[in-house]
């Protein structure tokens, strides 16, 4: 099977990478030359537009950063859609709002392209090491077709309705990731101001009740001062923006998401936008003059 992956950012990259490494050929197109240069040196075919990825491919998996990507990519000038033949299958797994996965999943079935939205949740760490959990909106069939395509890439994929229902899938992850950081950077700053060090406090609580793969992961990068992206605080954003957009719509009251984000917009005009999400710390820094780490 010829895959074509469009998107090769600190997430479609090693997601690319595991699909090599599986056997499939691929097609690959990203802005970013270095990121194509080194698919190729893999073993990877590139193409210079999304069209003709389209052309040489039986699926083409989008990775991008948001709606308006997606859209151009798929149903712009020299996109998907323009190169797609009938049958093609177009796996969005780009966290992108909920209604605009419907737009491009009607535009595809216009032109008889199947589409799923797959939405990914898991960072940098789980892309690399294949572990990412999945979440798929469209039809059922498909999803089985592709599934064993998909567990190439994640340790779990889950079909959780029609399209759209992916992205919102992500959107409830989002939310819960987030409040979790949050009260992550929250305890800490207090446990440090407190006089208590924060390395024992989360050897004491991490197998409790208040355990959690969110705080096993991003309590020590706090204490570590080390906010290398897994992801962005910029991405972060976006997805909260687009579950309170979603929420909104459906009268859906977010009231802990709006502030989350209202942190993180905080951190975006300090500069710490390209900072990994755990950089809520930094927040928690500002207001109380107390640093969690080094």
């Amino acid at each position: 099977m010829k895959i074509g992956f469009i998107g090769l950012g600190i997430m479609g990259k090693p997601m690319a990478k595991n699909l090599l490494k599986a056997g499939y050929e691929l097609v690959v197109n990203d802005i970013n030359e270095a990121a194509v240069a080194e698919l190729r040196e893999l073993g990877a075919t590139t193409q210079p537009s999304a069209r003709l990825v389209a052309e040489q491919s039986e699926v083409v998996i989008t990775m991008l950063p948001n709606s308006p990507h997606v859209k151009t990519v798929v149903l712009g000038e020299g996109g998907v859609l323009e190169g797609a033949r009938e049958g093609l299958i177009l796996i969005d797994m780009s966290s992108i709002a909920p209604l605009a996965s419907q737009e491009v999943g009607k535009a595809c079935a216009q032109r008889k392209v199947r589409m799923l939205d797959a939405p990914v949740s898991g960072g940098e760490p789980k892309a690399i090491d294949g572990t990412l959990a999945i979440m798929v909106g469209g039809e059922k069939e498909l999803f089985d077709q592709v599934r064993d395509l998909l567990l190439v890439m994640g340790a779990s994929a889950v079909h959780c309705g029609p399209i759209g229902a992916g992205n919102t899938t992500k959107l409830a992850n989002q939310v819960i990731v987030a409040l979790n950081i949050a009260a992550v950077a929250e305890a800490f700053t207090l446990v440090r101001k407190a006089g208590v060090d924060p390395h024992l406090v989360f050897e004491a609580i991490k197998g409790g009740l208040a355990g959690s793969t969110v705080m096993n992961a991003k309590a020590p990068m706090m204490m570590d001062s080390d906010f290398k992206p897994g992801f962005k605080i910029d991405l972060h954003i976006k997805d909260l923006a687009n579950a309170l957009d979603t929420g909104h719509g459906v009268g859906s009251p977010l009231p802990l998401t709006a502030l989350a984000r209202e942190m993180m917009e905080t951190l975006h005009a300090d500069g710490f936008g390209g900072d990994d999400h755990s950089a809520l710390a930094r927040y928690y820094e500002k207001v109380s003059g107390t640093r969690i780490g080094k």
